[in-house]
Parts: C-alpha cells; structure tokens; sequence
C-alpha cells in the first residue's frame, strides 16, 4: 500500500481543480479561482472546422493543458510531464511515483472512467484528477468534481489514461518537483489580466468577442422550420457545450468573478472588486441565454434561431466593454 497524506478538494473545474490541489499541497495555498484567473485561462473559440461529436466546436476556456502549464512562471515553481507509448509503461511510472509519495496529475478520459455516472461519461479525452494512492490493484483518486475521493481499478483507469481520439491522452502525468514560491501578487495578477483581454479582444473572427458574434450569426441562419431537428442539434450543443463540459460559459465566468475579487485583496487593487460584480452578471446572461434555448430544444418554447443570435450578441457587447473597461483601468 502506498498514500500520500493529501486533503481532497472539489472544484468547479477538473483542470483548475487539480492545479489548485496540488500547489497548494506543494506549499502554497491557491484556490481554484486563483489557479484559473492566473493562468489566464478564461476565453471564447467558435471553430467550425473542428468538429466535437460531429458539431462545431464552442470553447469558453483557453485550450486543455493551458492551466496545468500556465502557472509555472508566475508562481515559481516546476513540474515534470510525461508521455507514454503503452499502457505497460505508463501504468508502471505511475506505480513507482506513487511509491516514491509523489502526487500525480492525470489525463484521462471521461468516458472510460467507472466512477462517472453513466449519463455523466461522454468521450472527453482531457479530464484532469489526481493519484494520491494505490492499494492493491485499486488508485486511491482525487476527481475535483466529486465531493469524495475515489478509487479505480488499475485496468480502468489504464485504459482512461490511454483512451483513443481527439486529445488522446497517451498516458499523461504531472508532478511538481520544486515548490511554488510566495509571488508578488501586484505583479503577476496584473499581467495575467492583461493576457486575459488580450485574447478575449483578439482581431480574429473566431476568438474573443468576435468568436461569439461569429457564432450569433450561424444560429440567426438556422432553419427552424424545414429543419427543426438540425436547429435543436445544433443549439443543444452549444448548451452542452456550455453546461456540461467543464463548467461552461456561465460557470468559467463565476470563476473569473471570484479571481478578481480575490486578487482585489490580494494584489490591493480595490477597483477589481467592481469588475467581479460586473462578470457576475455576466455569467448570470449566459446561463439565461443557455435555459432559454434548452426549452427551445425540449419544446417547451416556440424555436427562434434569431432570439438565441440576439441573446449572443447582447452577451458579446457585454464582453466587450466589459474587457475594454478593465484593460483601461489605471492600477492595470
């Protein structure tokens, strides 16, 4: 038996999630929203040409692995990642940092993993938890979404960290191996925030605020008439999307809200704490936007393509100002 005396925490996130646990079990206490907002991790992608489950790709979050690599530089510290060409090998590095009493962060896939409910497991190949243990052929796992830590067989969790597809995660683990150092919070929230609008005000069609007017005009051109069930489709993923793959449009933006009114206090800039309430009331216009198009998609409301389009640009005009106003404010 091997365990690394650890303290499960759940978040909102899988990748923040973990990234929080495991600094903090390194020596300095982060909170999930911390680890998110540093990492710059908040966005908006329409890509079309990529294709999720056979529908275009909606992102409310910088890329998978950007937060497990992001915070390294500001906070100080290092980690390790590790690939592997089969399971034989990864399941064995994976054994021998535990026995060493490393925590170890891990890729997987959502879909293979027997602890996920069944109506909870989709083919998502970067959900994030942590190894803290093993006894006999079971993992002692950390899964920040879940209330409890649990365990997975080792031929199980094998075959999630091995899963094929989009973002296959060939085994990926992580492990810090210096510790974090205590940052100059007035330096590295600041430039993180910087980063932050750098992306969401970027001058290309599919990120940023422009990403959600470019996807505001695909919704205004479907055709709920002749082609009811591809419009339901279609806006059914952006809920899903949005709702259920991570913690969504509304979620991400909650947790930007706290990260700014941590670091009110933190980096001593007091102006932030207007800024937090502001994108809480953003994230509350996109979890309306996402309710009303799910009664659209169940039948429970007439489908209207244009209402959904609308409710998108109101969203986008409110980003906007939103990042422009805090990319202006002086302590920034």
């Amino acid at each position: 038996m091997s365990k690394v005396p650890f303290q499960h925490q759940q978040a909102s996130h899988c990748e923040s999630g973990v990234m929080s646990s495991l600094i903090t079990h390194a020596g300095l206490p982060l909170s999930e929203p911390m680890a998110f907002g540093l990492a710059s991790a908040l966005s908006f992608a329409y890509l079309p040409v990529i294709k999720v489950g056979g529908l275009p790709l909606v992102a409310y979050r910088s890329m998978p692995r950007s937060i497990t690599r992001g915070l390294q530089r500001p906070l100080g510290f290092s980690m390790q990642f590790e690939t592997f060409s089969s399971p034989e090998d990864g399941a064995t590095r994976l054994d021998a940092l535990l026995t060493q009493g490393s925590l170890v962060g891990l890729q997987t896939s959502a879909f293979d993993l027997p602890f996920f409910p069944e109506d909870m497991r989709f083919h998502f190949n970067v959900h994030n938890l942590i190894a803290y243990g093993q006894e006999g052929e079971d993992y002692l796992i950390s899964d920040p979404v879940f209330e409890k830590p649990v365990r997975c067989h080792k031929a199980s969790l094998t075959k999630a960290r091995f899963a094929k597809g989009l973002m296959a995660p060939t085994g990926r683990l992580y492990h810090i191996d210096s510790a974090p150092k205590i940052p100059r919070w007035s330096e590295i929230v600041p430039k993180a925030i910087r980063k932050a609008c750098r992306t969401m005000l970027a001058p290309v069609p599919f990120a940023g605020v422009r990403g959600i007017r470019s996807l505001a005009k695909t919704v205004e051109k479907l055709n709920s008439t002749d082609d009811a069930a591809a419009t339901r489709l279609f806006l059914g993923n952006i809920v899903r999307m949005q709702e259920e793959i991570g913690t969504g449009g509304g979620g991400f933006r909650f947790i930007y809200a706290a990260f700014l009114q941590e670091s009110a206090q933190l980096a001593a800039l007091p102006a932030l704490g207007t800024r937090a309430d502001e994108m809480m009331i953003i994230g509350d216009n996109w979890r309306e936007m996402a309710r009303v198009a799910a009664m659209m998609i169940c039948g429970r409301q007439a489908l209207d393509p244009g209402l959904i389009a609308n409710m998108l640009r109101d969203l986008a005009d409110r980003e906007e100002a939103f990042f422009r106003a805090l990319k202006k404010q002086n302590s920034i």
